[in-house]
């Protein structure tokens, strides 16, 4: 695979300083203007995977902190802790993905299931035996999806539950709505409660 370059996009100039013309300015003063944004732009400047990462963790934490709040806000009776982090890809820096919740639930056929819920800058098939991603589609979407978890029994990481469905897979979606619909209708304690959501 080809090795990404990324760089530093310049920043936008002021709309007045770009409609002045220098040569003109020159003919009725006299003087040569020595502010910044009348000379050359700075050369192009490449970004460091690292850099490149850090800028993709802080937005997906900002979308991480966002959808909390949101998913927080719907009832008082739902509740989810903060806990927020972010990956990103290794080859590639300015896609990842981030933690926002977890929690458990029980479903018809399993009892306590821990799961957790995340947002990803890309589009992907999820649930694969090898790497958990696959058919990487760099569009400009979002991806909402919550995964069955459990503790390994010798690091004690929690790693995805393939018992419950075969990828560990609750749900997936490009839509917000329907992913706050289906975060809270996990997280929903009694039958009263999940008839509250549905109408939403």
């Amino acid at each position: 695979m080809q090795k990404l370059r990324y760089y530093a996009s310049p920043k936008k100039s002021d709309a007045k300083a770009l409609a002045k013309a220098q040569h003109t300015e020159f003919l009725r003063t006299g003087r040569i203007s020595r502010s910044r944004e009348d000379w050359l732009a700075d050369e192009r400047r490449y970004l460091t995977y690292e850099e490149v990462a850090e800028r993709t963790g802080k937005r997906l934490e900002a979308a991480a902190e966002t959808t909390h709040a949101r998913i927080n806000a719907v009832h008082r009776d739902i509740r989810f802790p903060k806990l927020i982090f972010h990956r990103t890809l290794n080859n590639s820096p300015h896609l990842g993905y981030c933690h926002v919740t977890a929690a458990r639930t029980n479903f018809a056929q399993y009892a306590d299931v821990r799961w957790a819920f995340y947002i990803a800058n890309f589009v992907a098939e999820l649930g694969g035996s090898d790497s958990f991603f696959d058919q990487i589609r760099q569009s400009y979407a979002r991806m909402y999806f919550a995964v069955a978890m459990k503790p390994e029994a010798e690091t004690k990481a929690m790693a995805i539950d393939r018992t419950v469905r075969e990828n560990g897979l609750l749900f997936t979606t490009q839509d917000p709505q329907e992913a706050l619909r289906n975060v809270l209708m996990l997280g929903a304690r009694n039958a009263e409660l999940r008839k509250i959501i549905q109408k939403l």
